[in-house]
């Protein structure tokens, strides 16, 4: 840890960043995940689809600066390489066999839904240590994550209401 005038204790600054250094992995894959998908749609709907693939991964990018931002003002390094992110992310390997824009979709949606679980569980255990100011970035990244999730999700047939 690099020293910074940062008030929180130390402890709380060492999990915290522990939990964004996690999430920022994932948010790496997971922006690669979504371009792999834009890359590779096709079918009815492509140009709309490969665009709004295009828009969510800079959304991702997005939530991956501010992880990385939020990593250096606690004093910590953020581990954002290629190399890490593969090595650390939680996310399940995106499938390379998918032939249809909606397995696109549903693969995109699914991965989304893993990110923001874990960013939501991210919110209580860093609010309960202490750091608010951590919390609520993964609040924010939680309420993006599901805005893109709906973005994607609304480009799927209807289902019949489950839950």
């Amino acid at each position: 840890m690099q020293f910074t005038h940062n008030t929180l204790p130390l402890p709380i600054r060492q999990q915290s960043v522990e939990s964004l250094n996690l999430h920022l992995a994932a948010s790496i894959d997971l922006q690669g995940q979504v371009k792999q998908a834009h890359w590779n749609v096709r079918g009815p709907g492509f140009i709309a689809v490969h665009e709004l693939f295009d828009r969510v991964a800079e959304e991702i990018e997005g939530f991956s600066d501010l992880l990385a931002e939020r990593i250096g003002g606690l004093g910590g390094t953020a581990f954002g390489t290629i190399q890490v992110a593969a090595s650390r992310s939680f996310l399940i390997p995106y499938p390379h066999d998918i032939d249809s824009t909606e397995r696109h979709l549903f693969a995109v949606a699914s991965s989304l839904a893993a990110f923001g679980q874990s960013a939501r569980a991210a919110i209580d255990t860093v609010g309960a240590s202490g750091d608010a100011d951590s919390a609520d970035l993964f609040t924010e990244i939680s309420r993006g994550v599901d805005q893109q999730i709906w973005l994607v999700e609304s480009n799927l047939a209807p289902k019949s209401n489950i839950n």
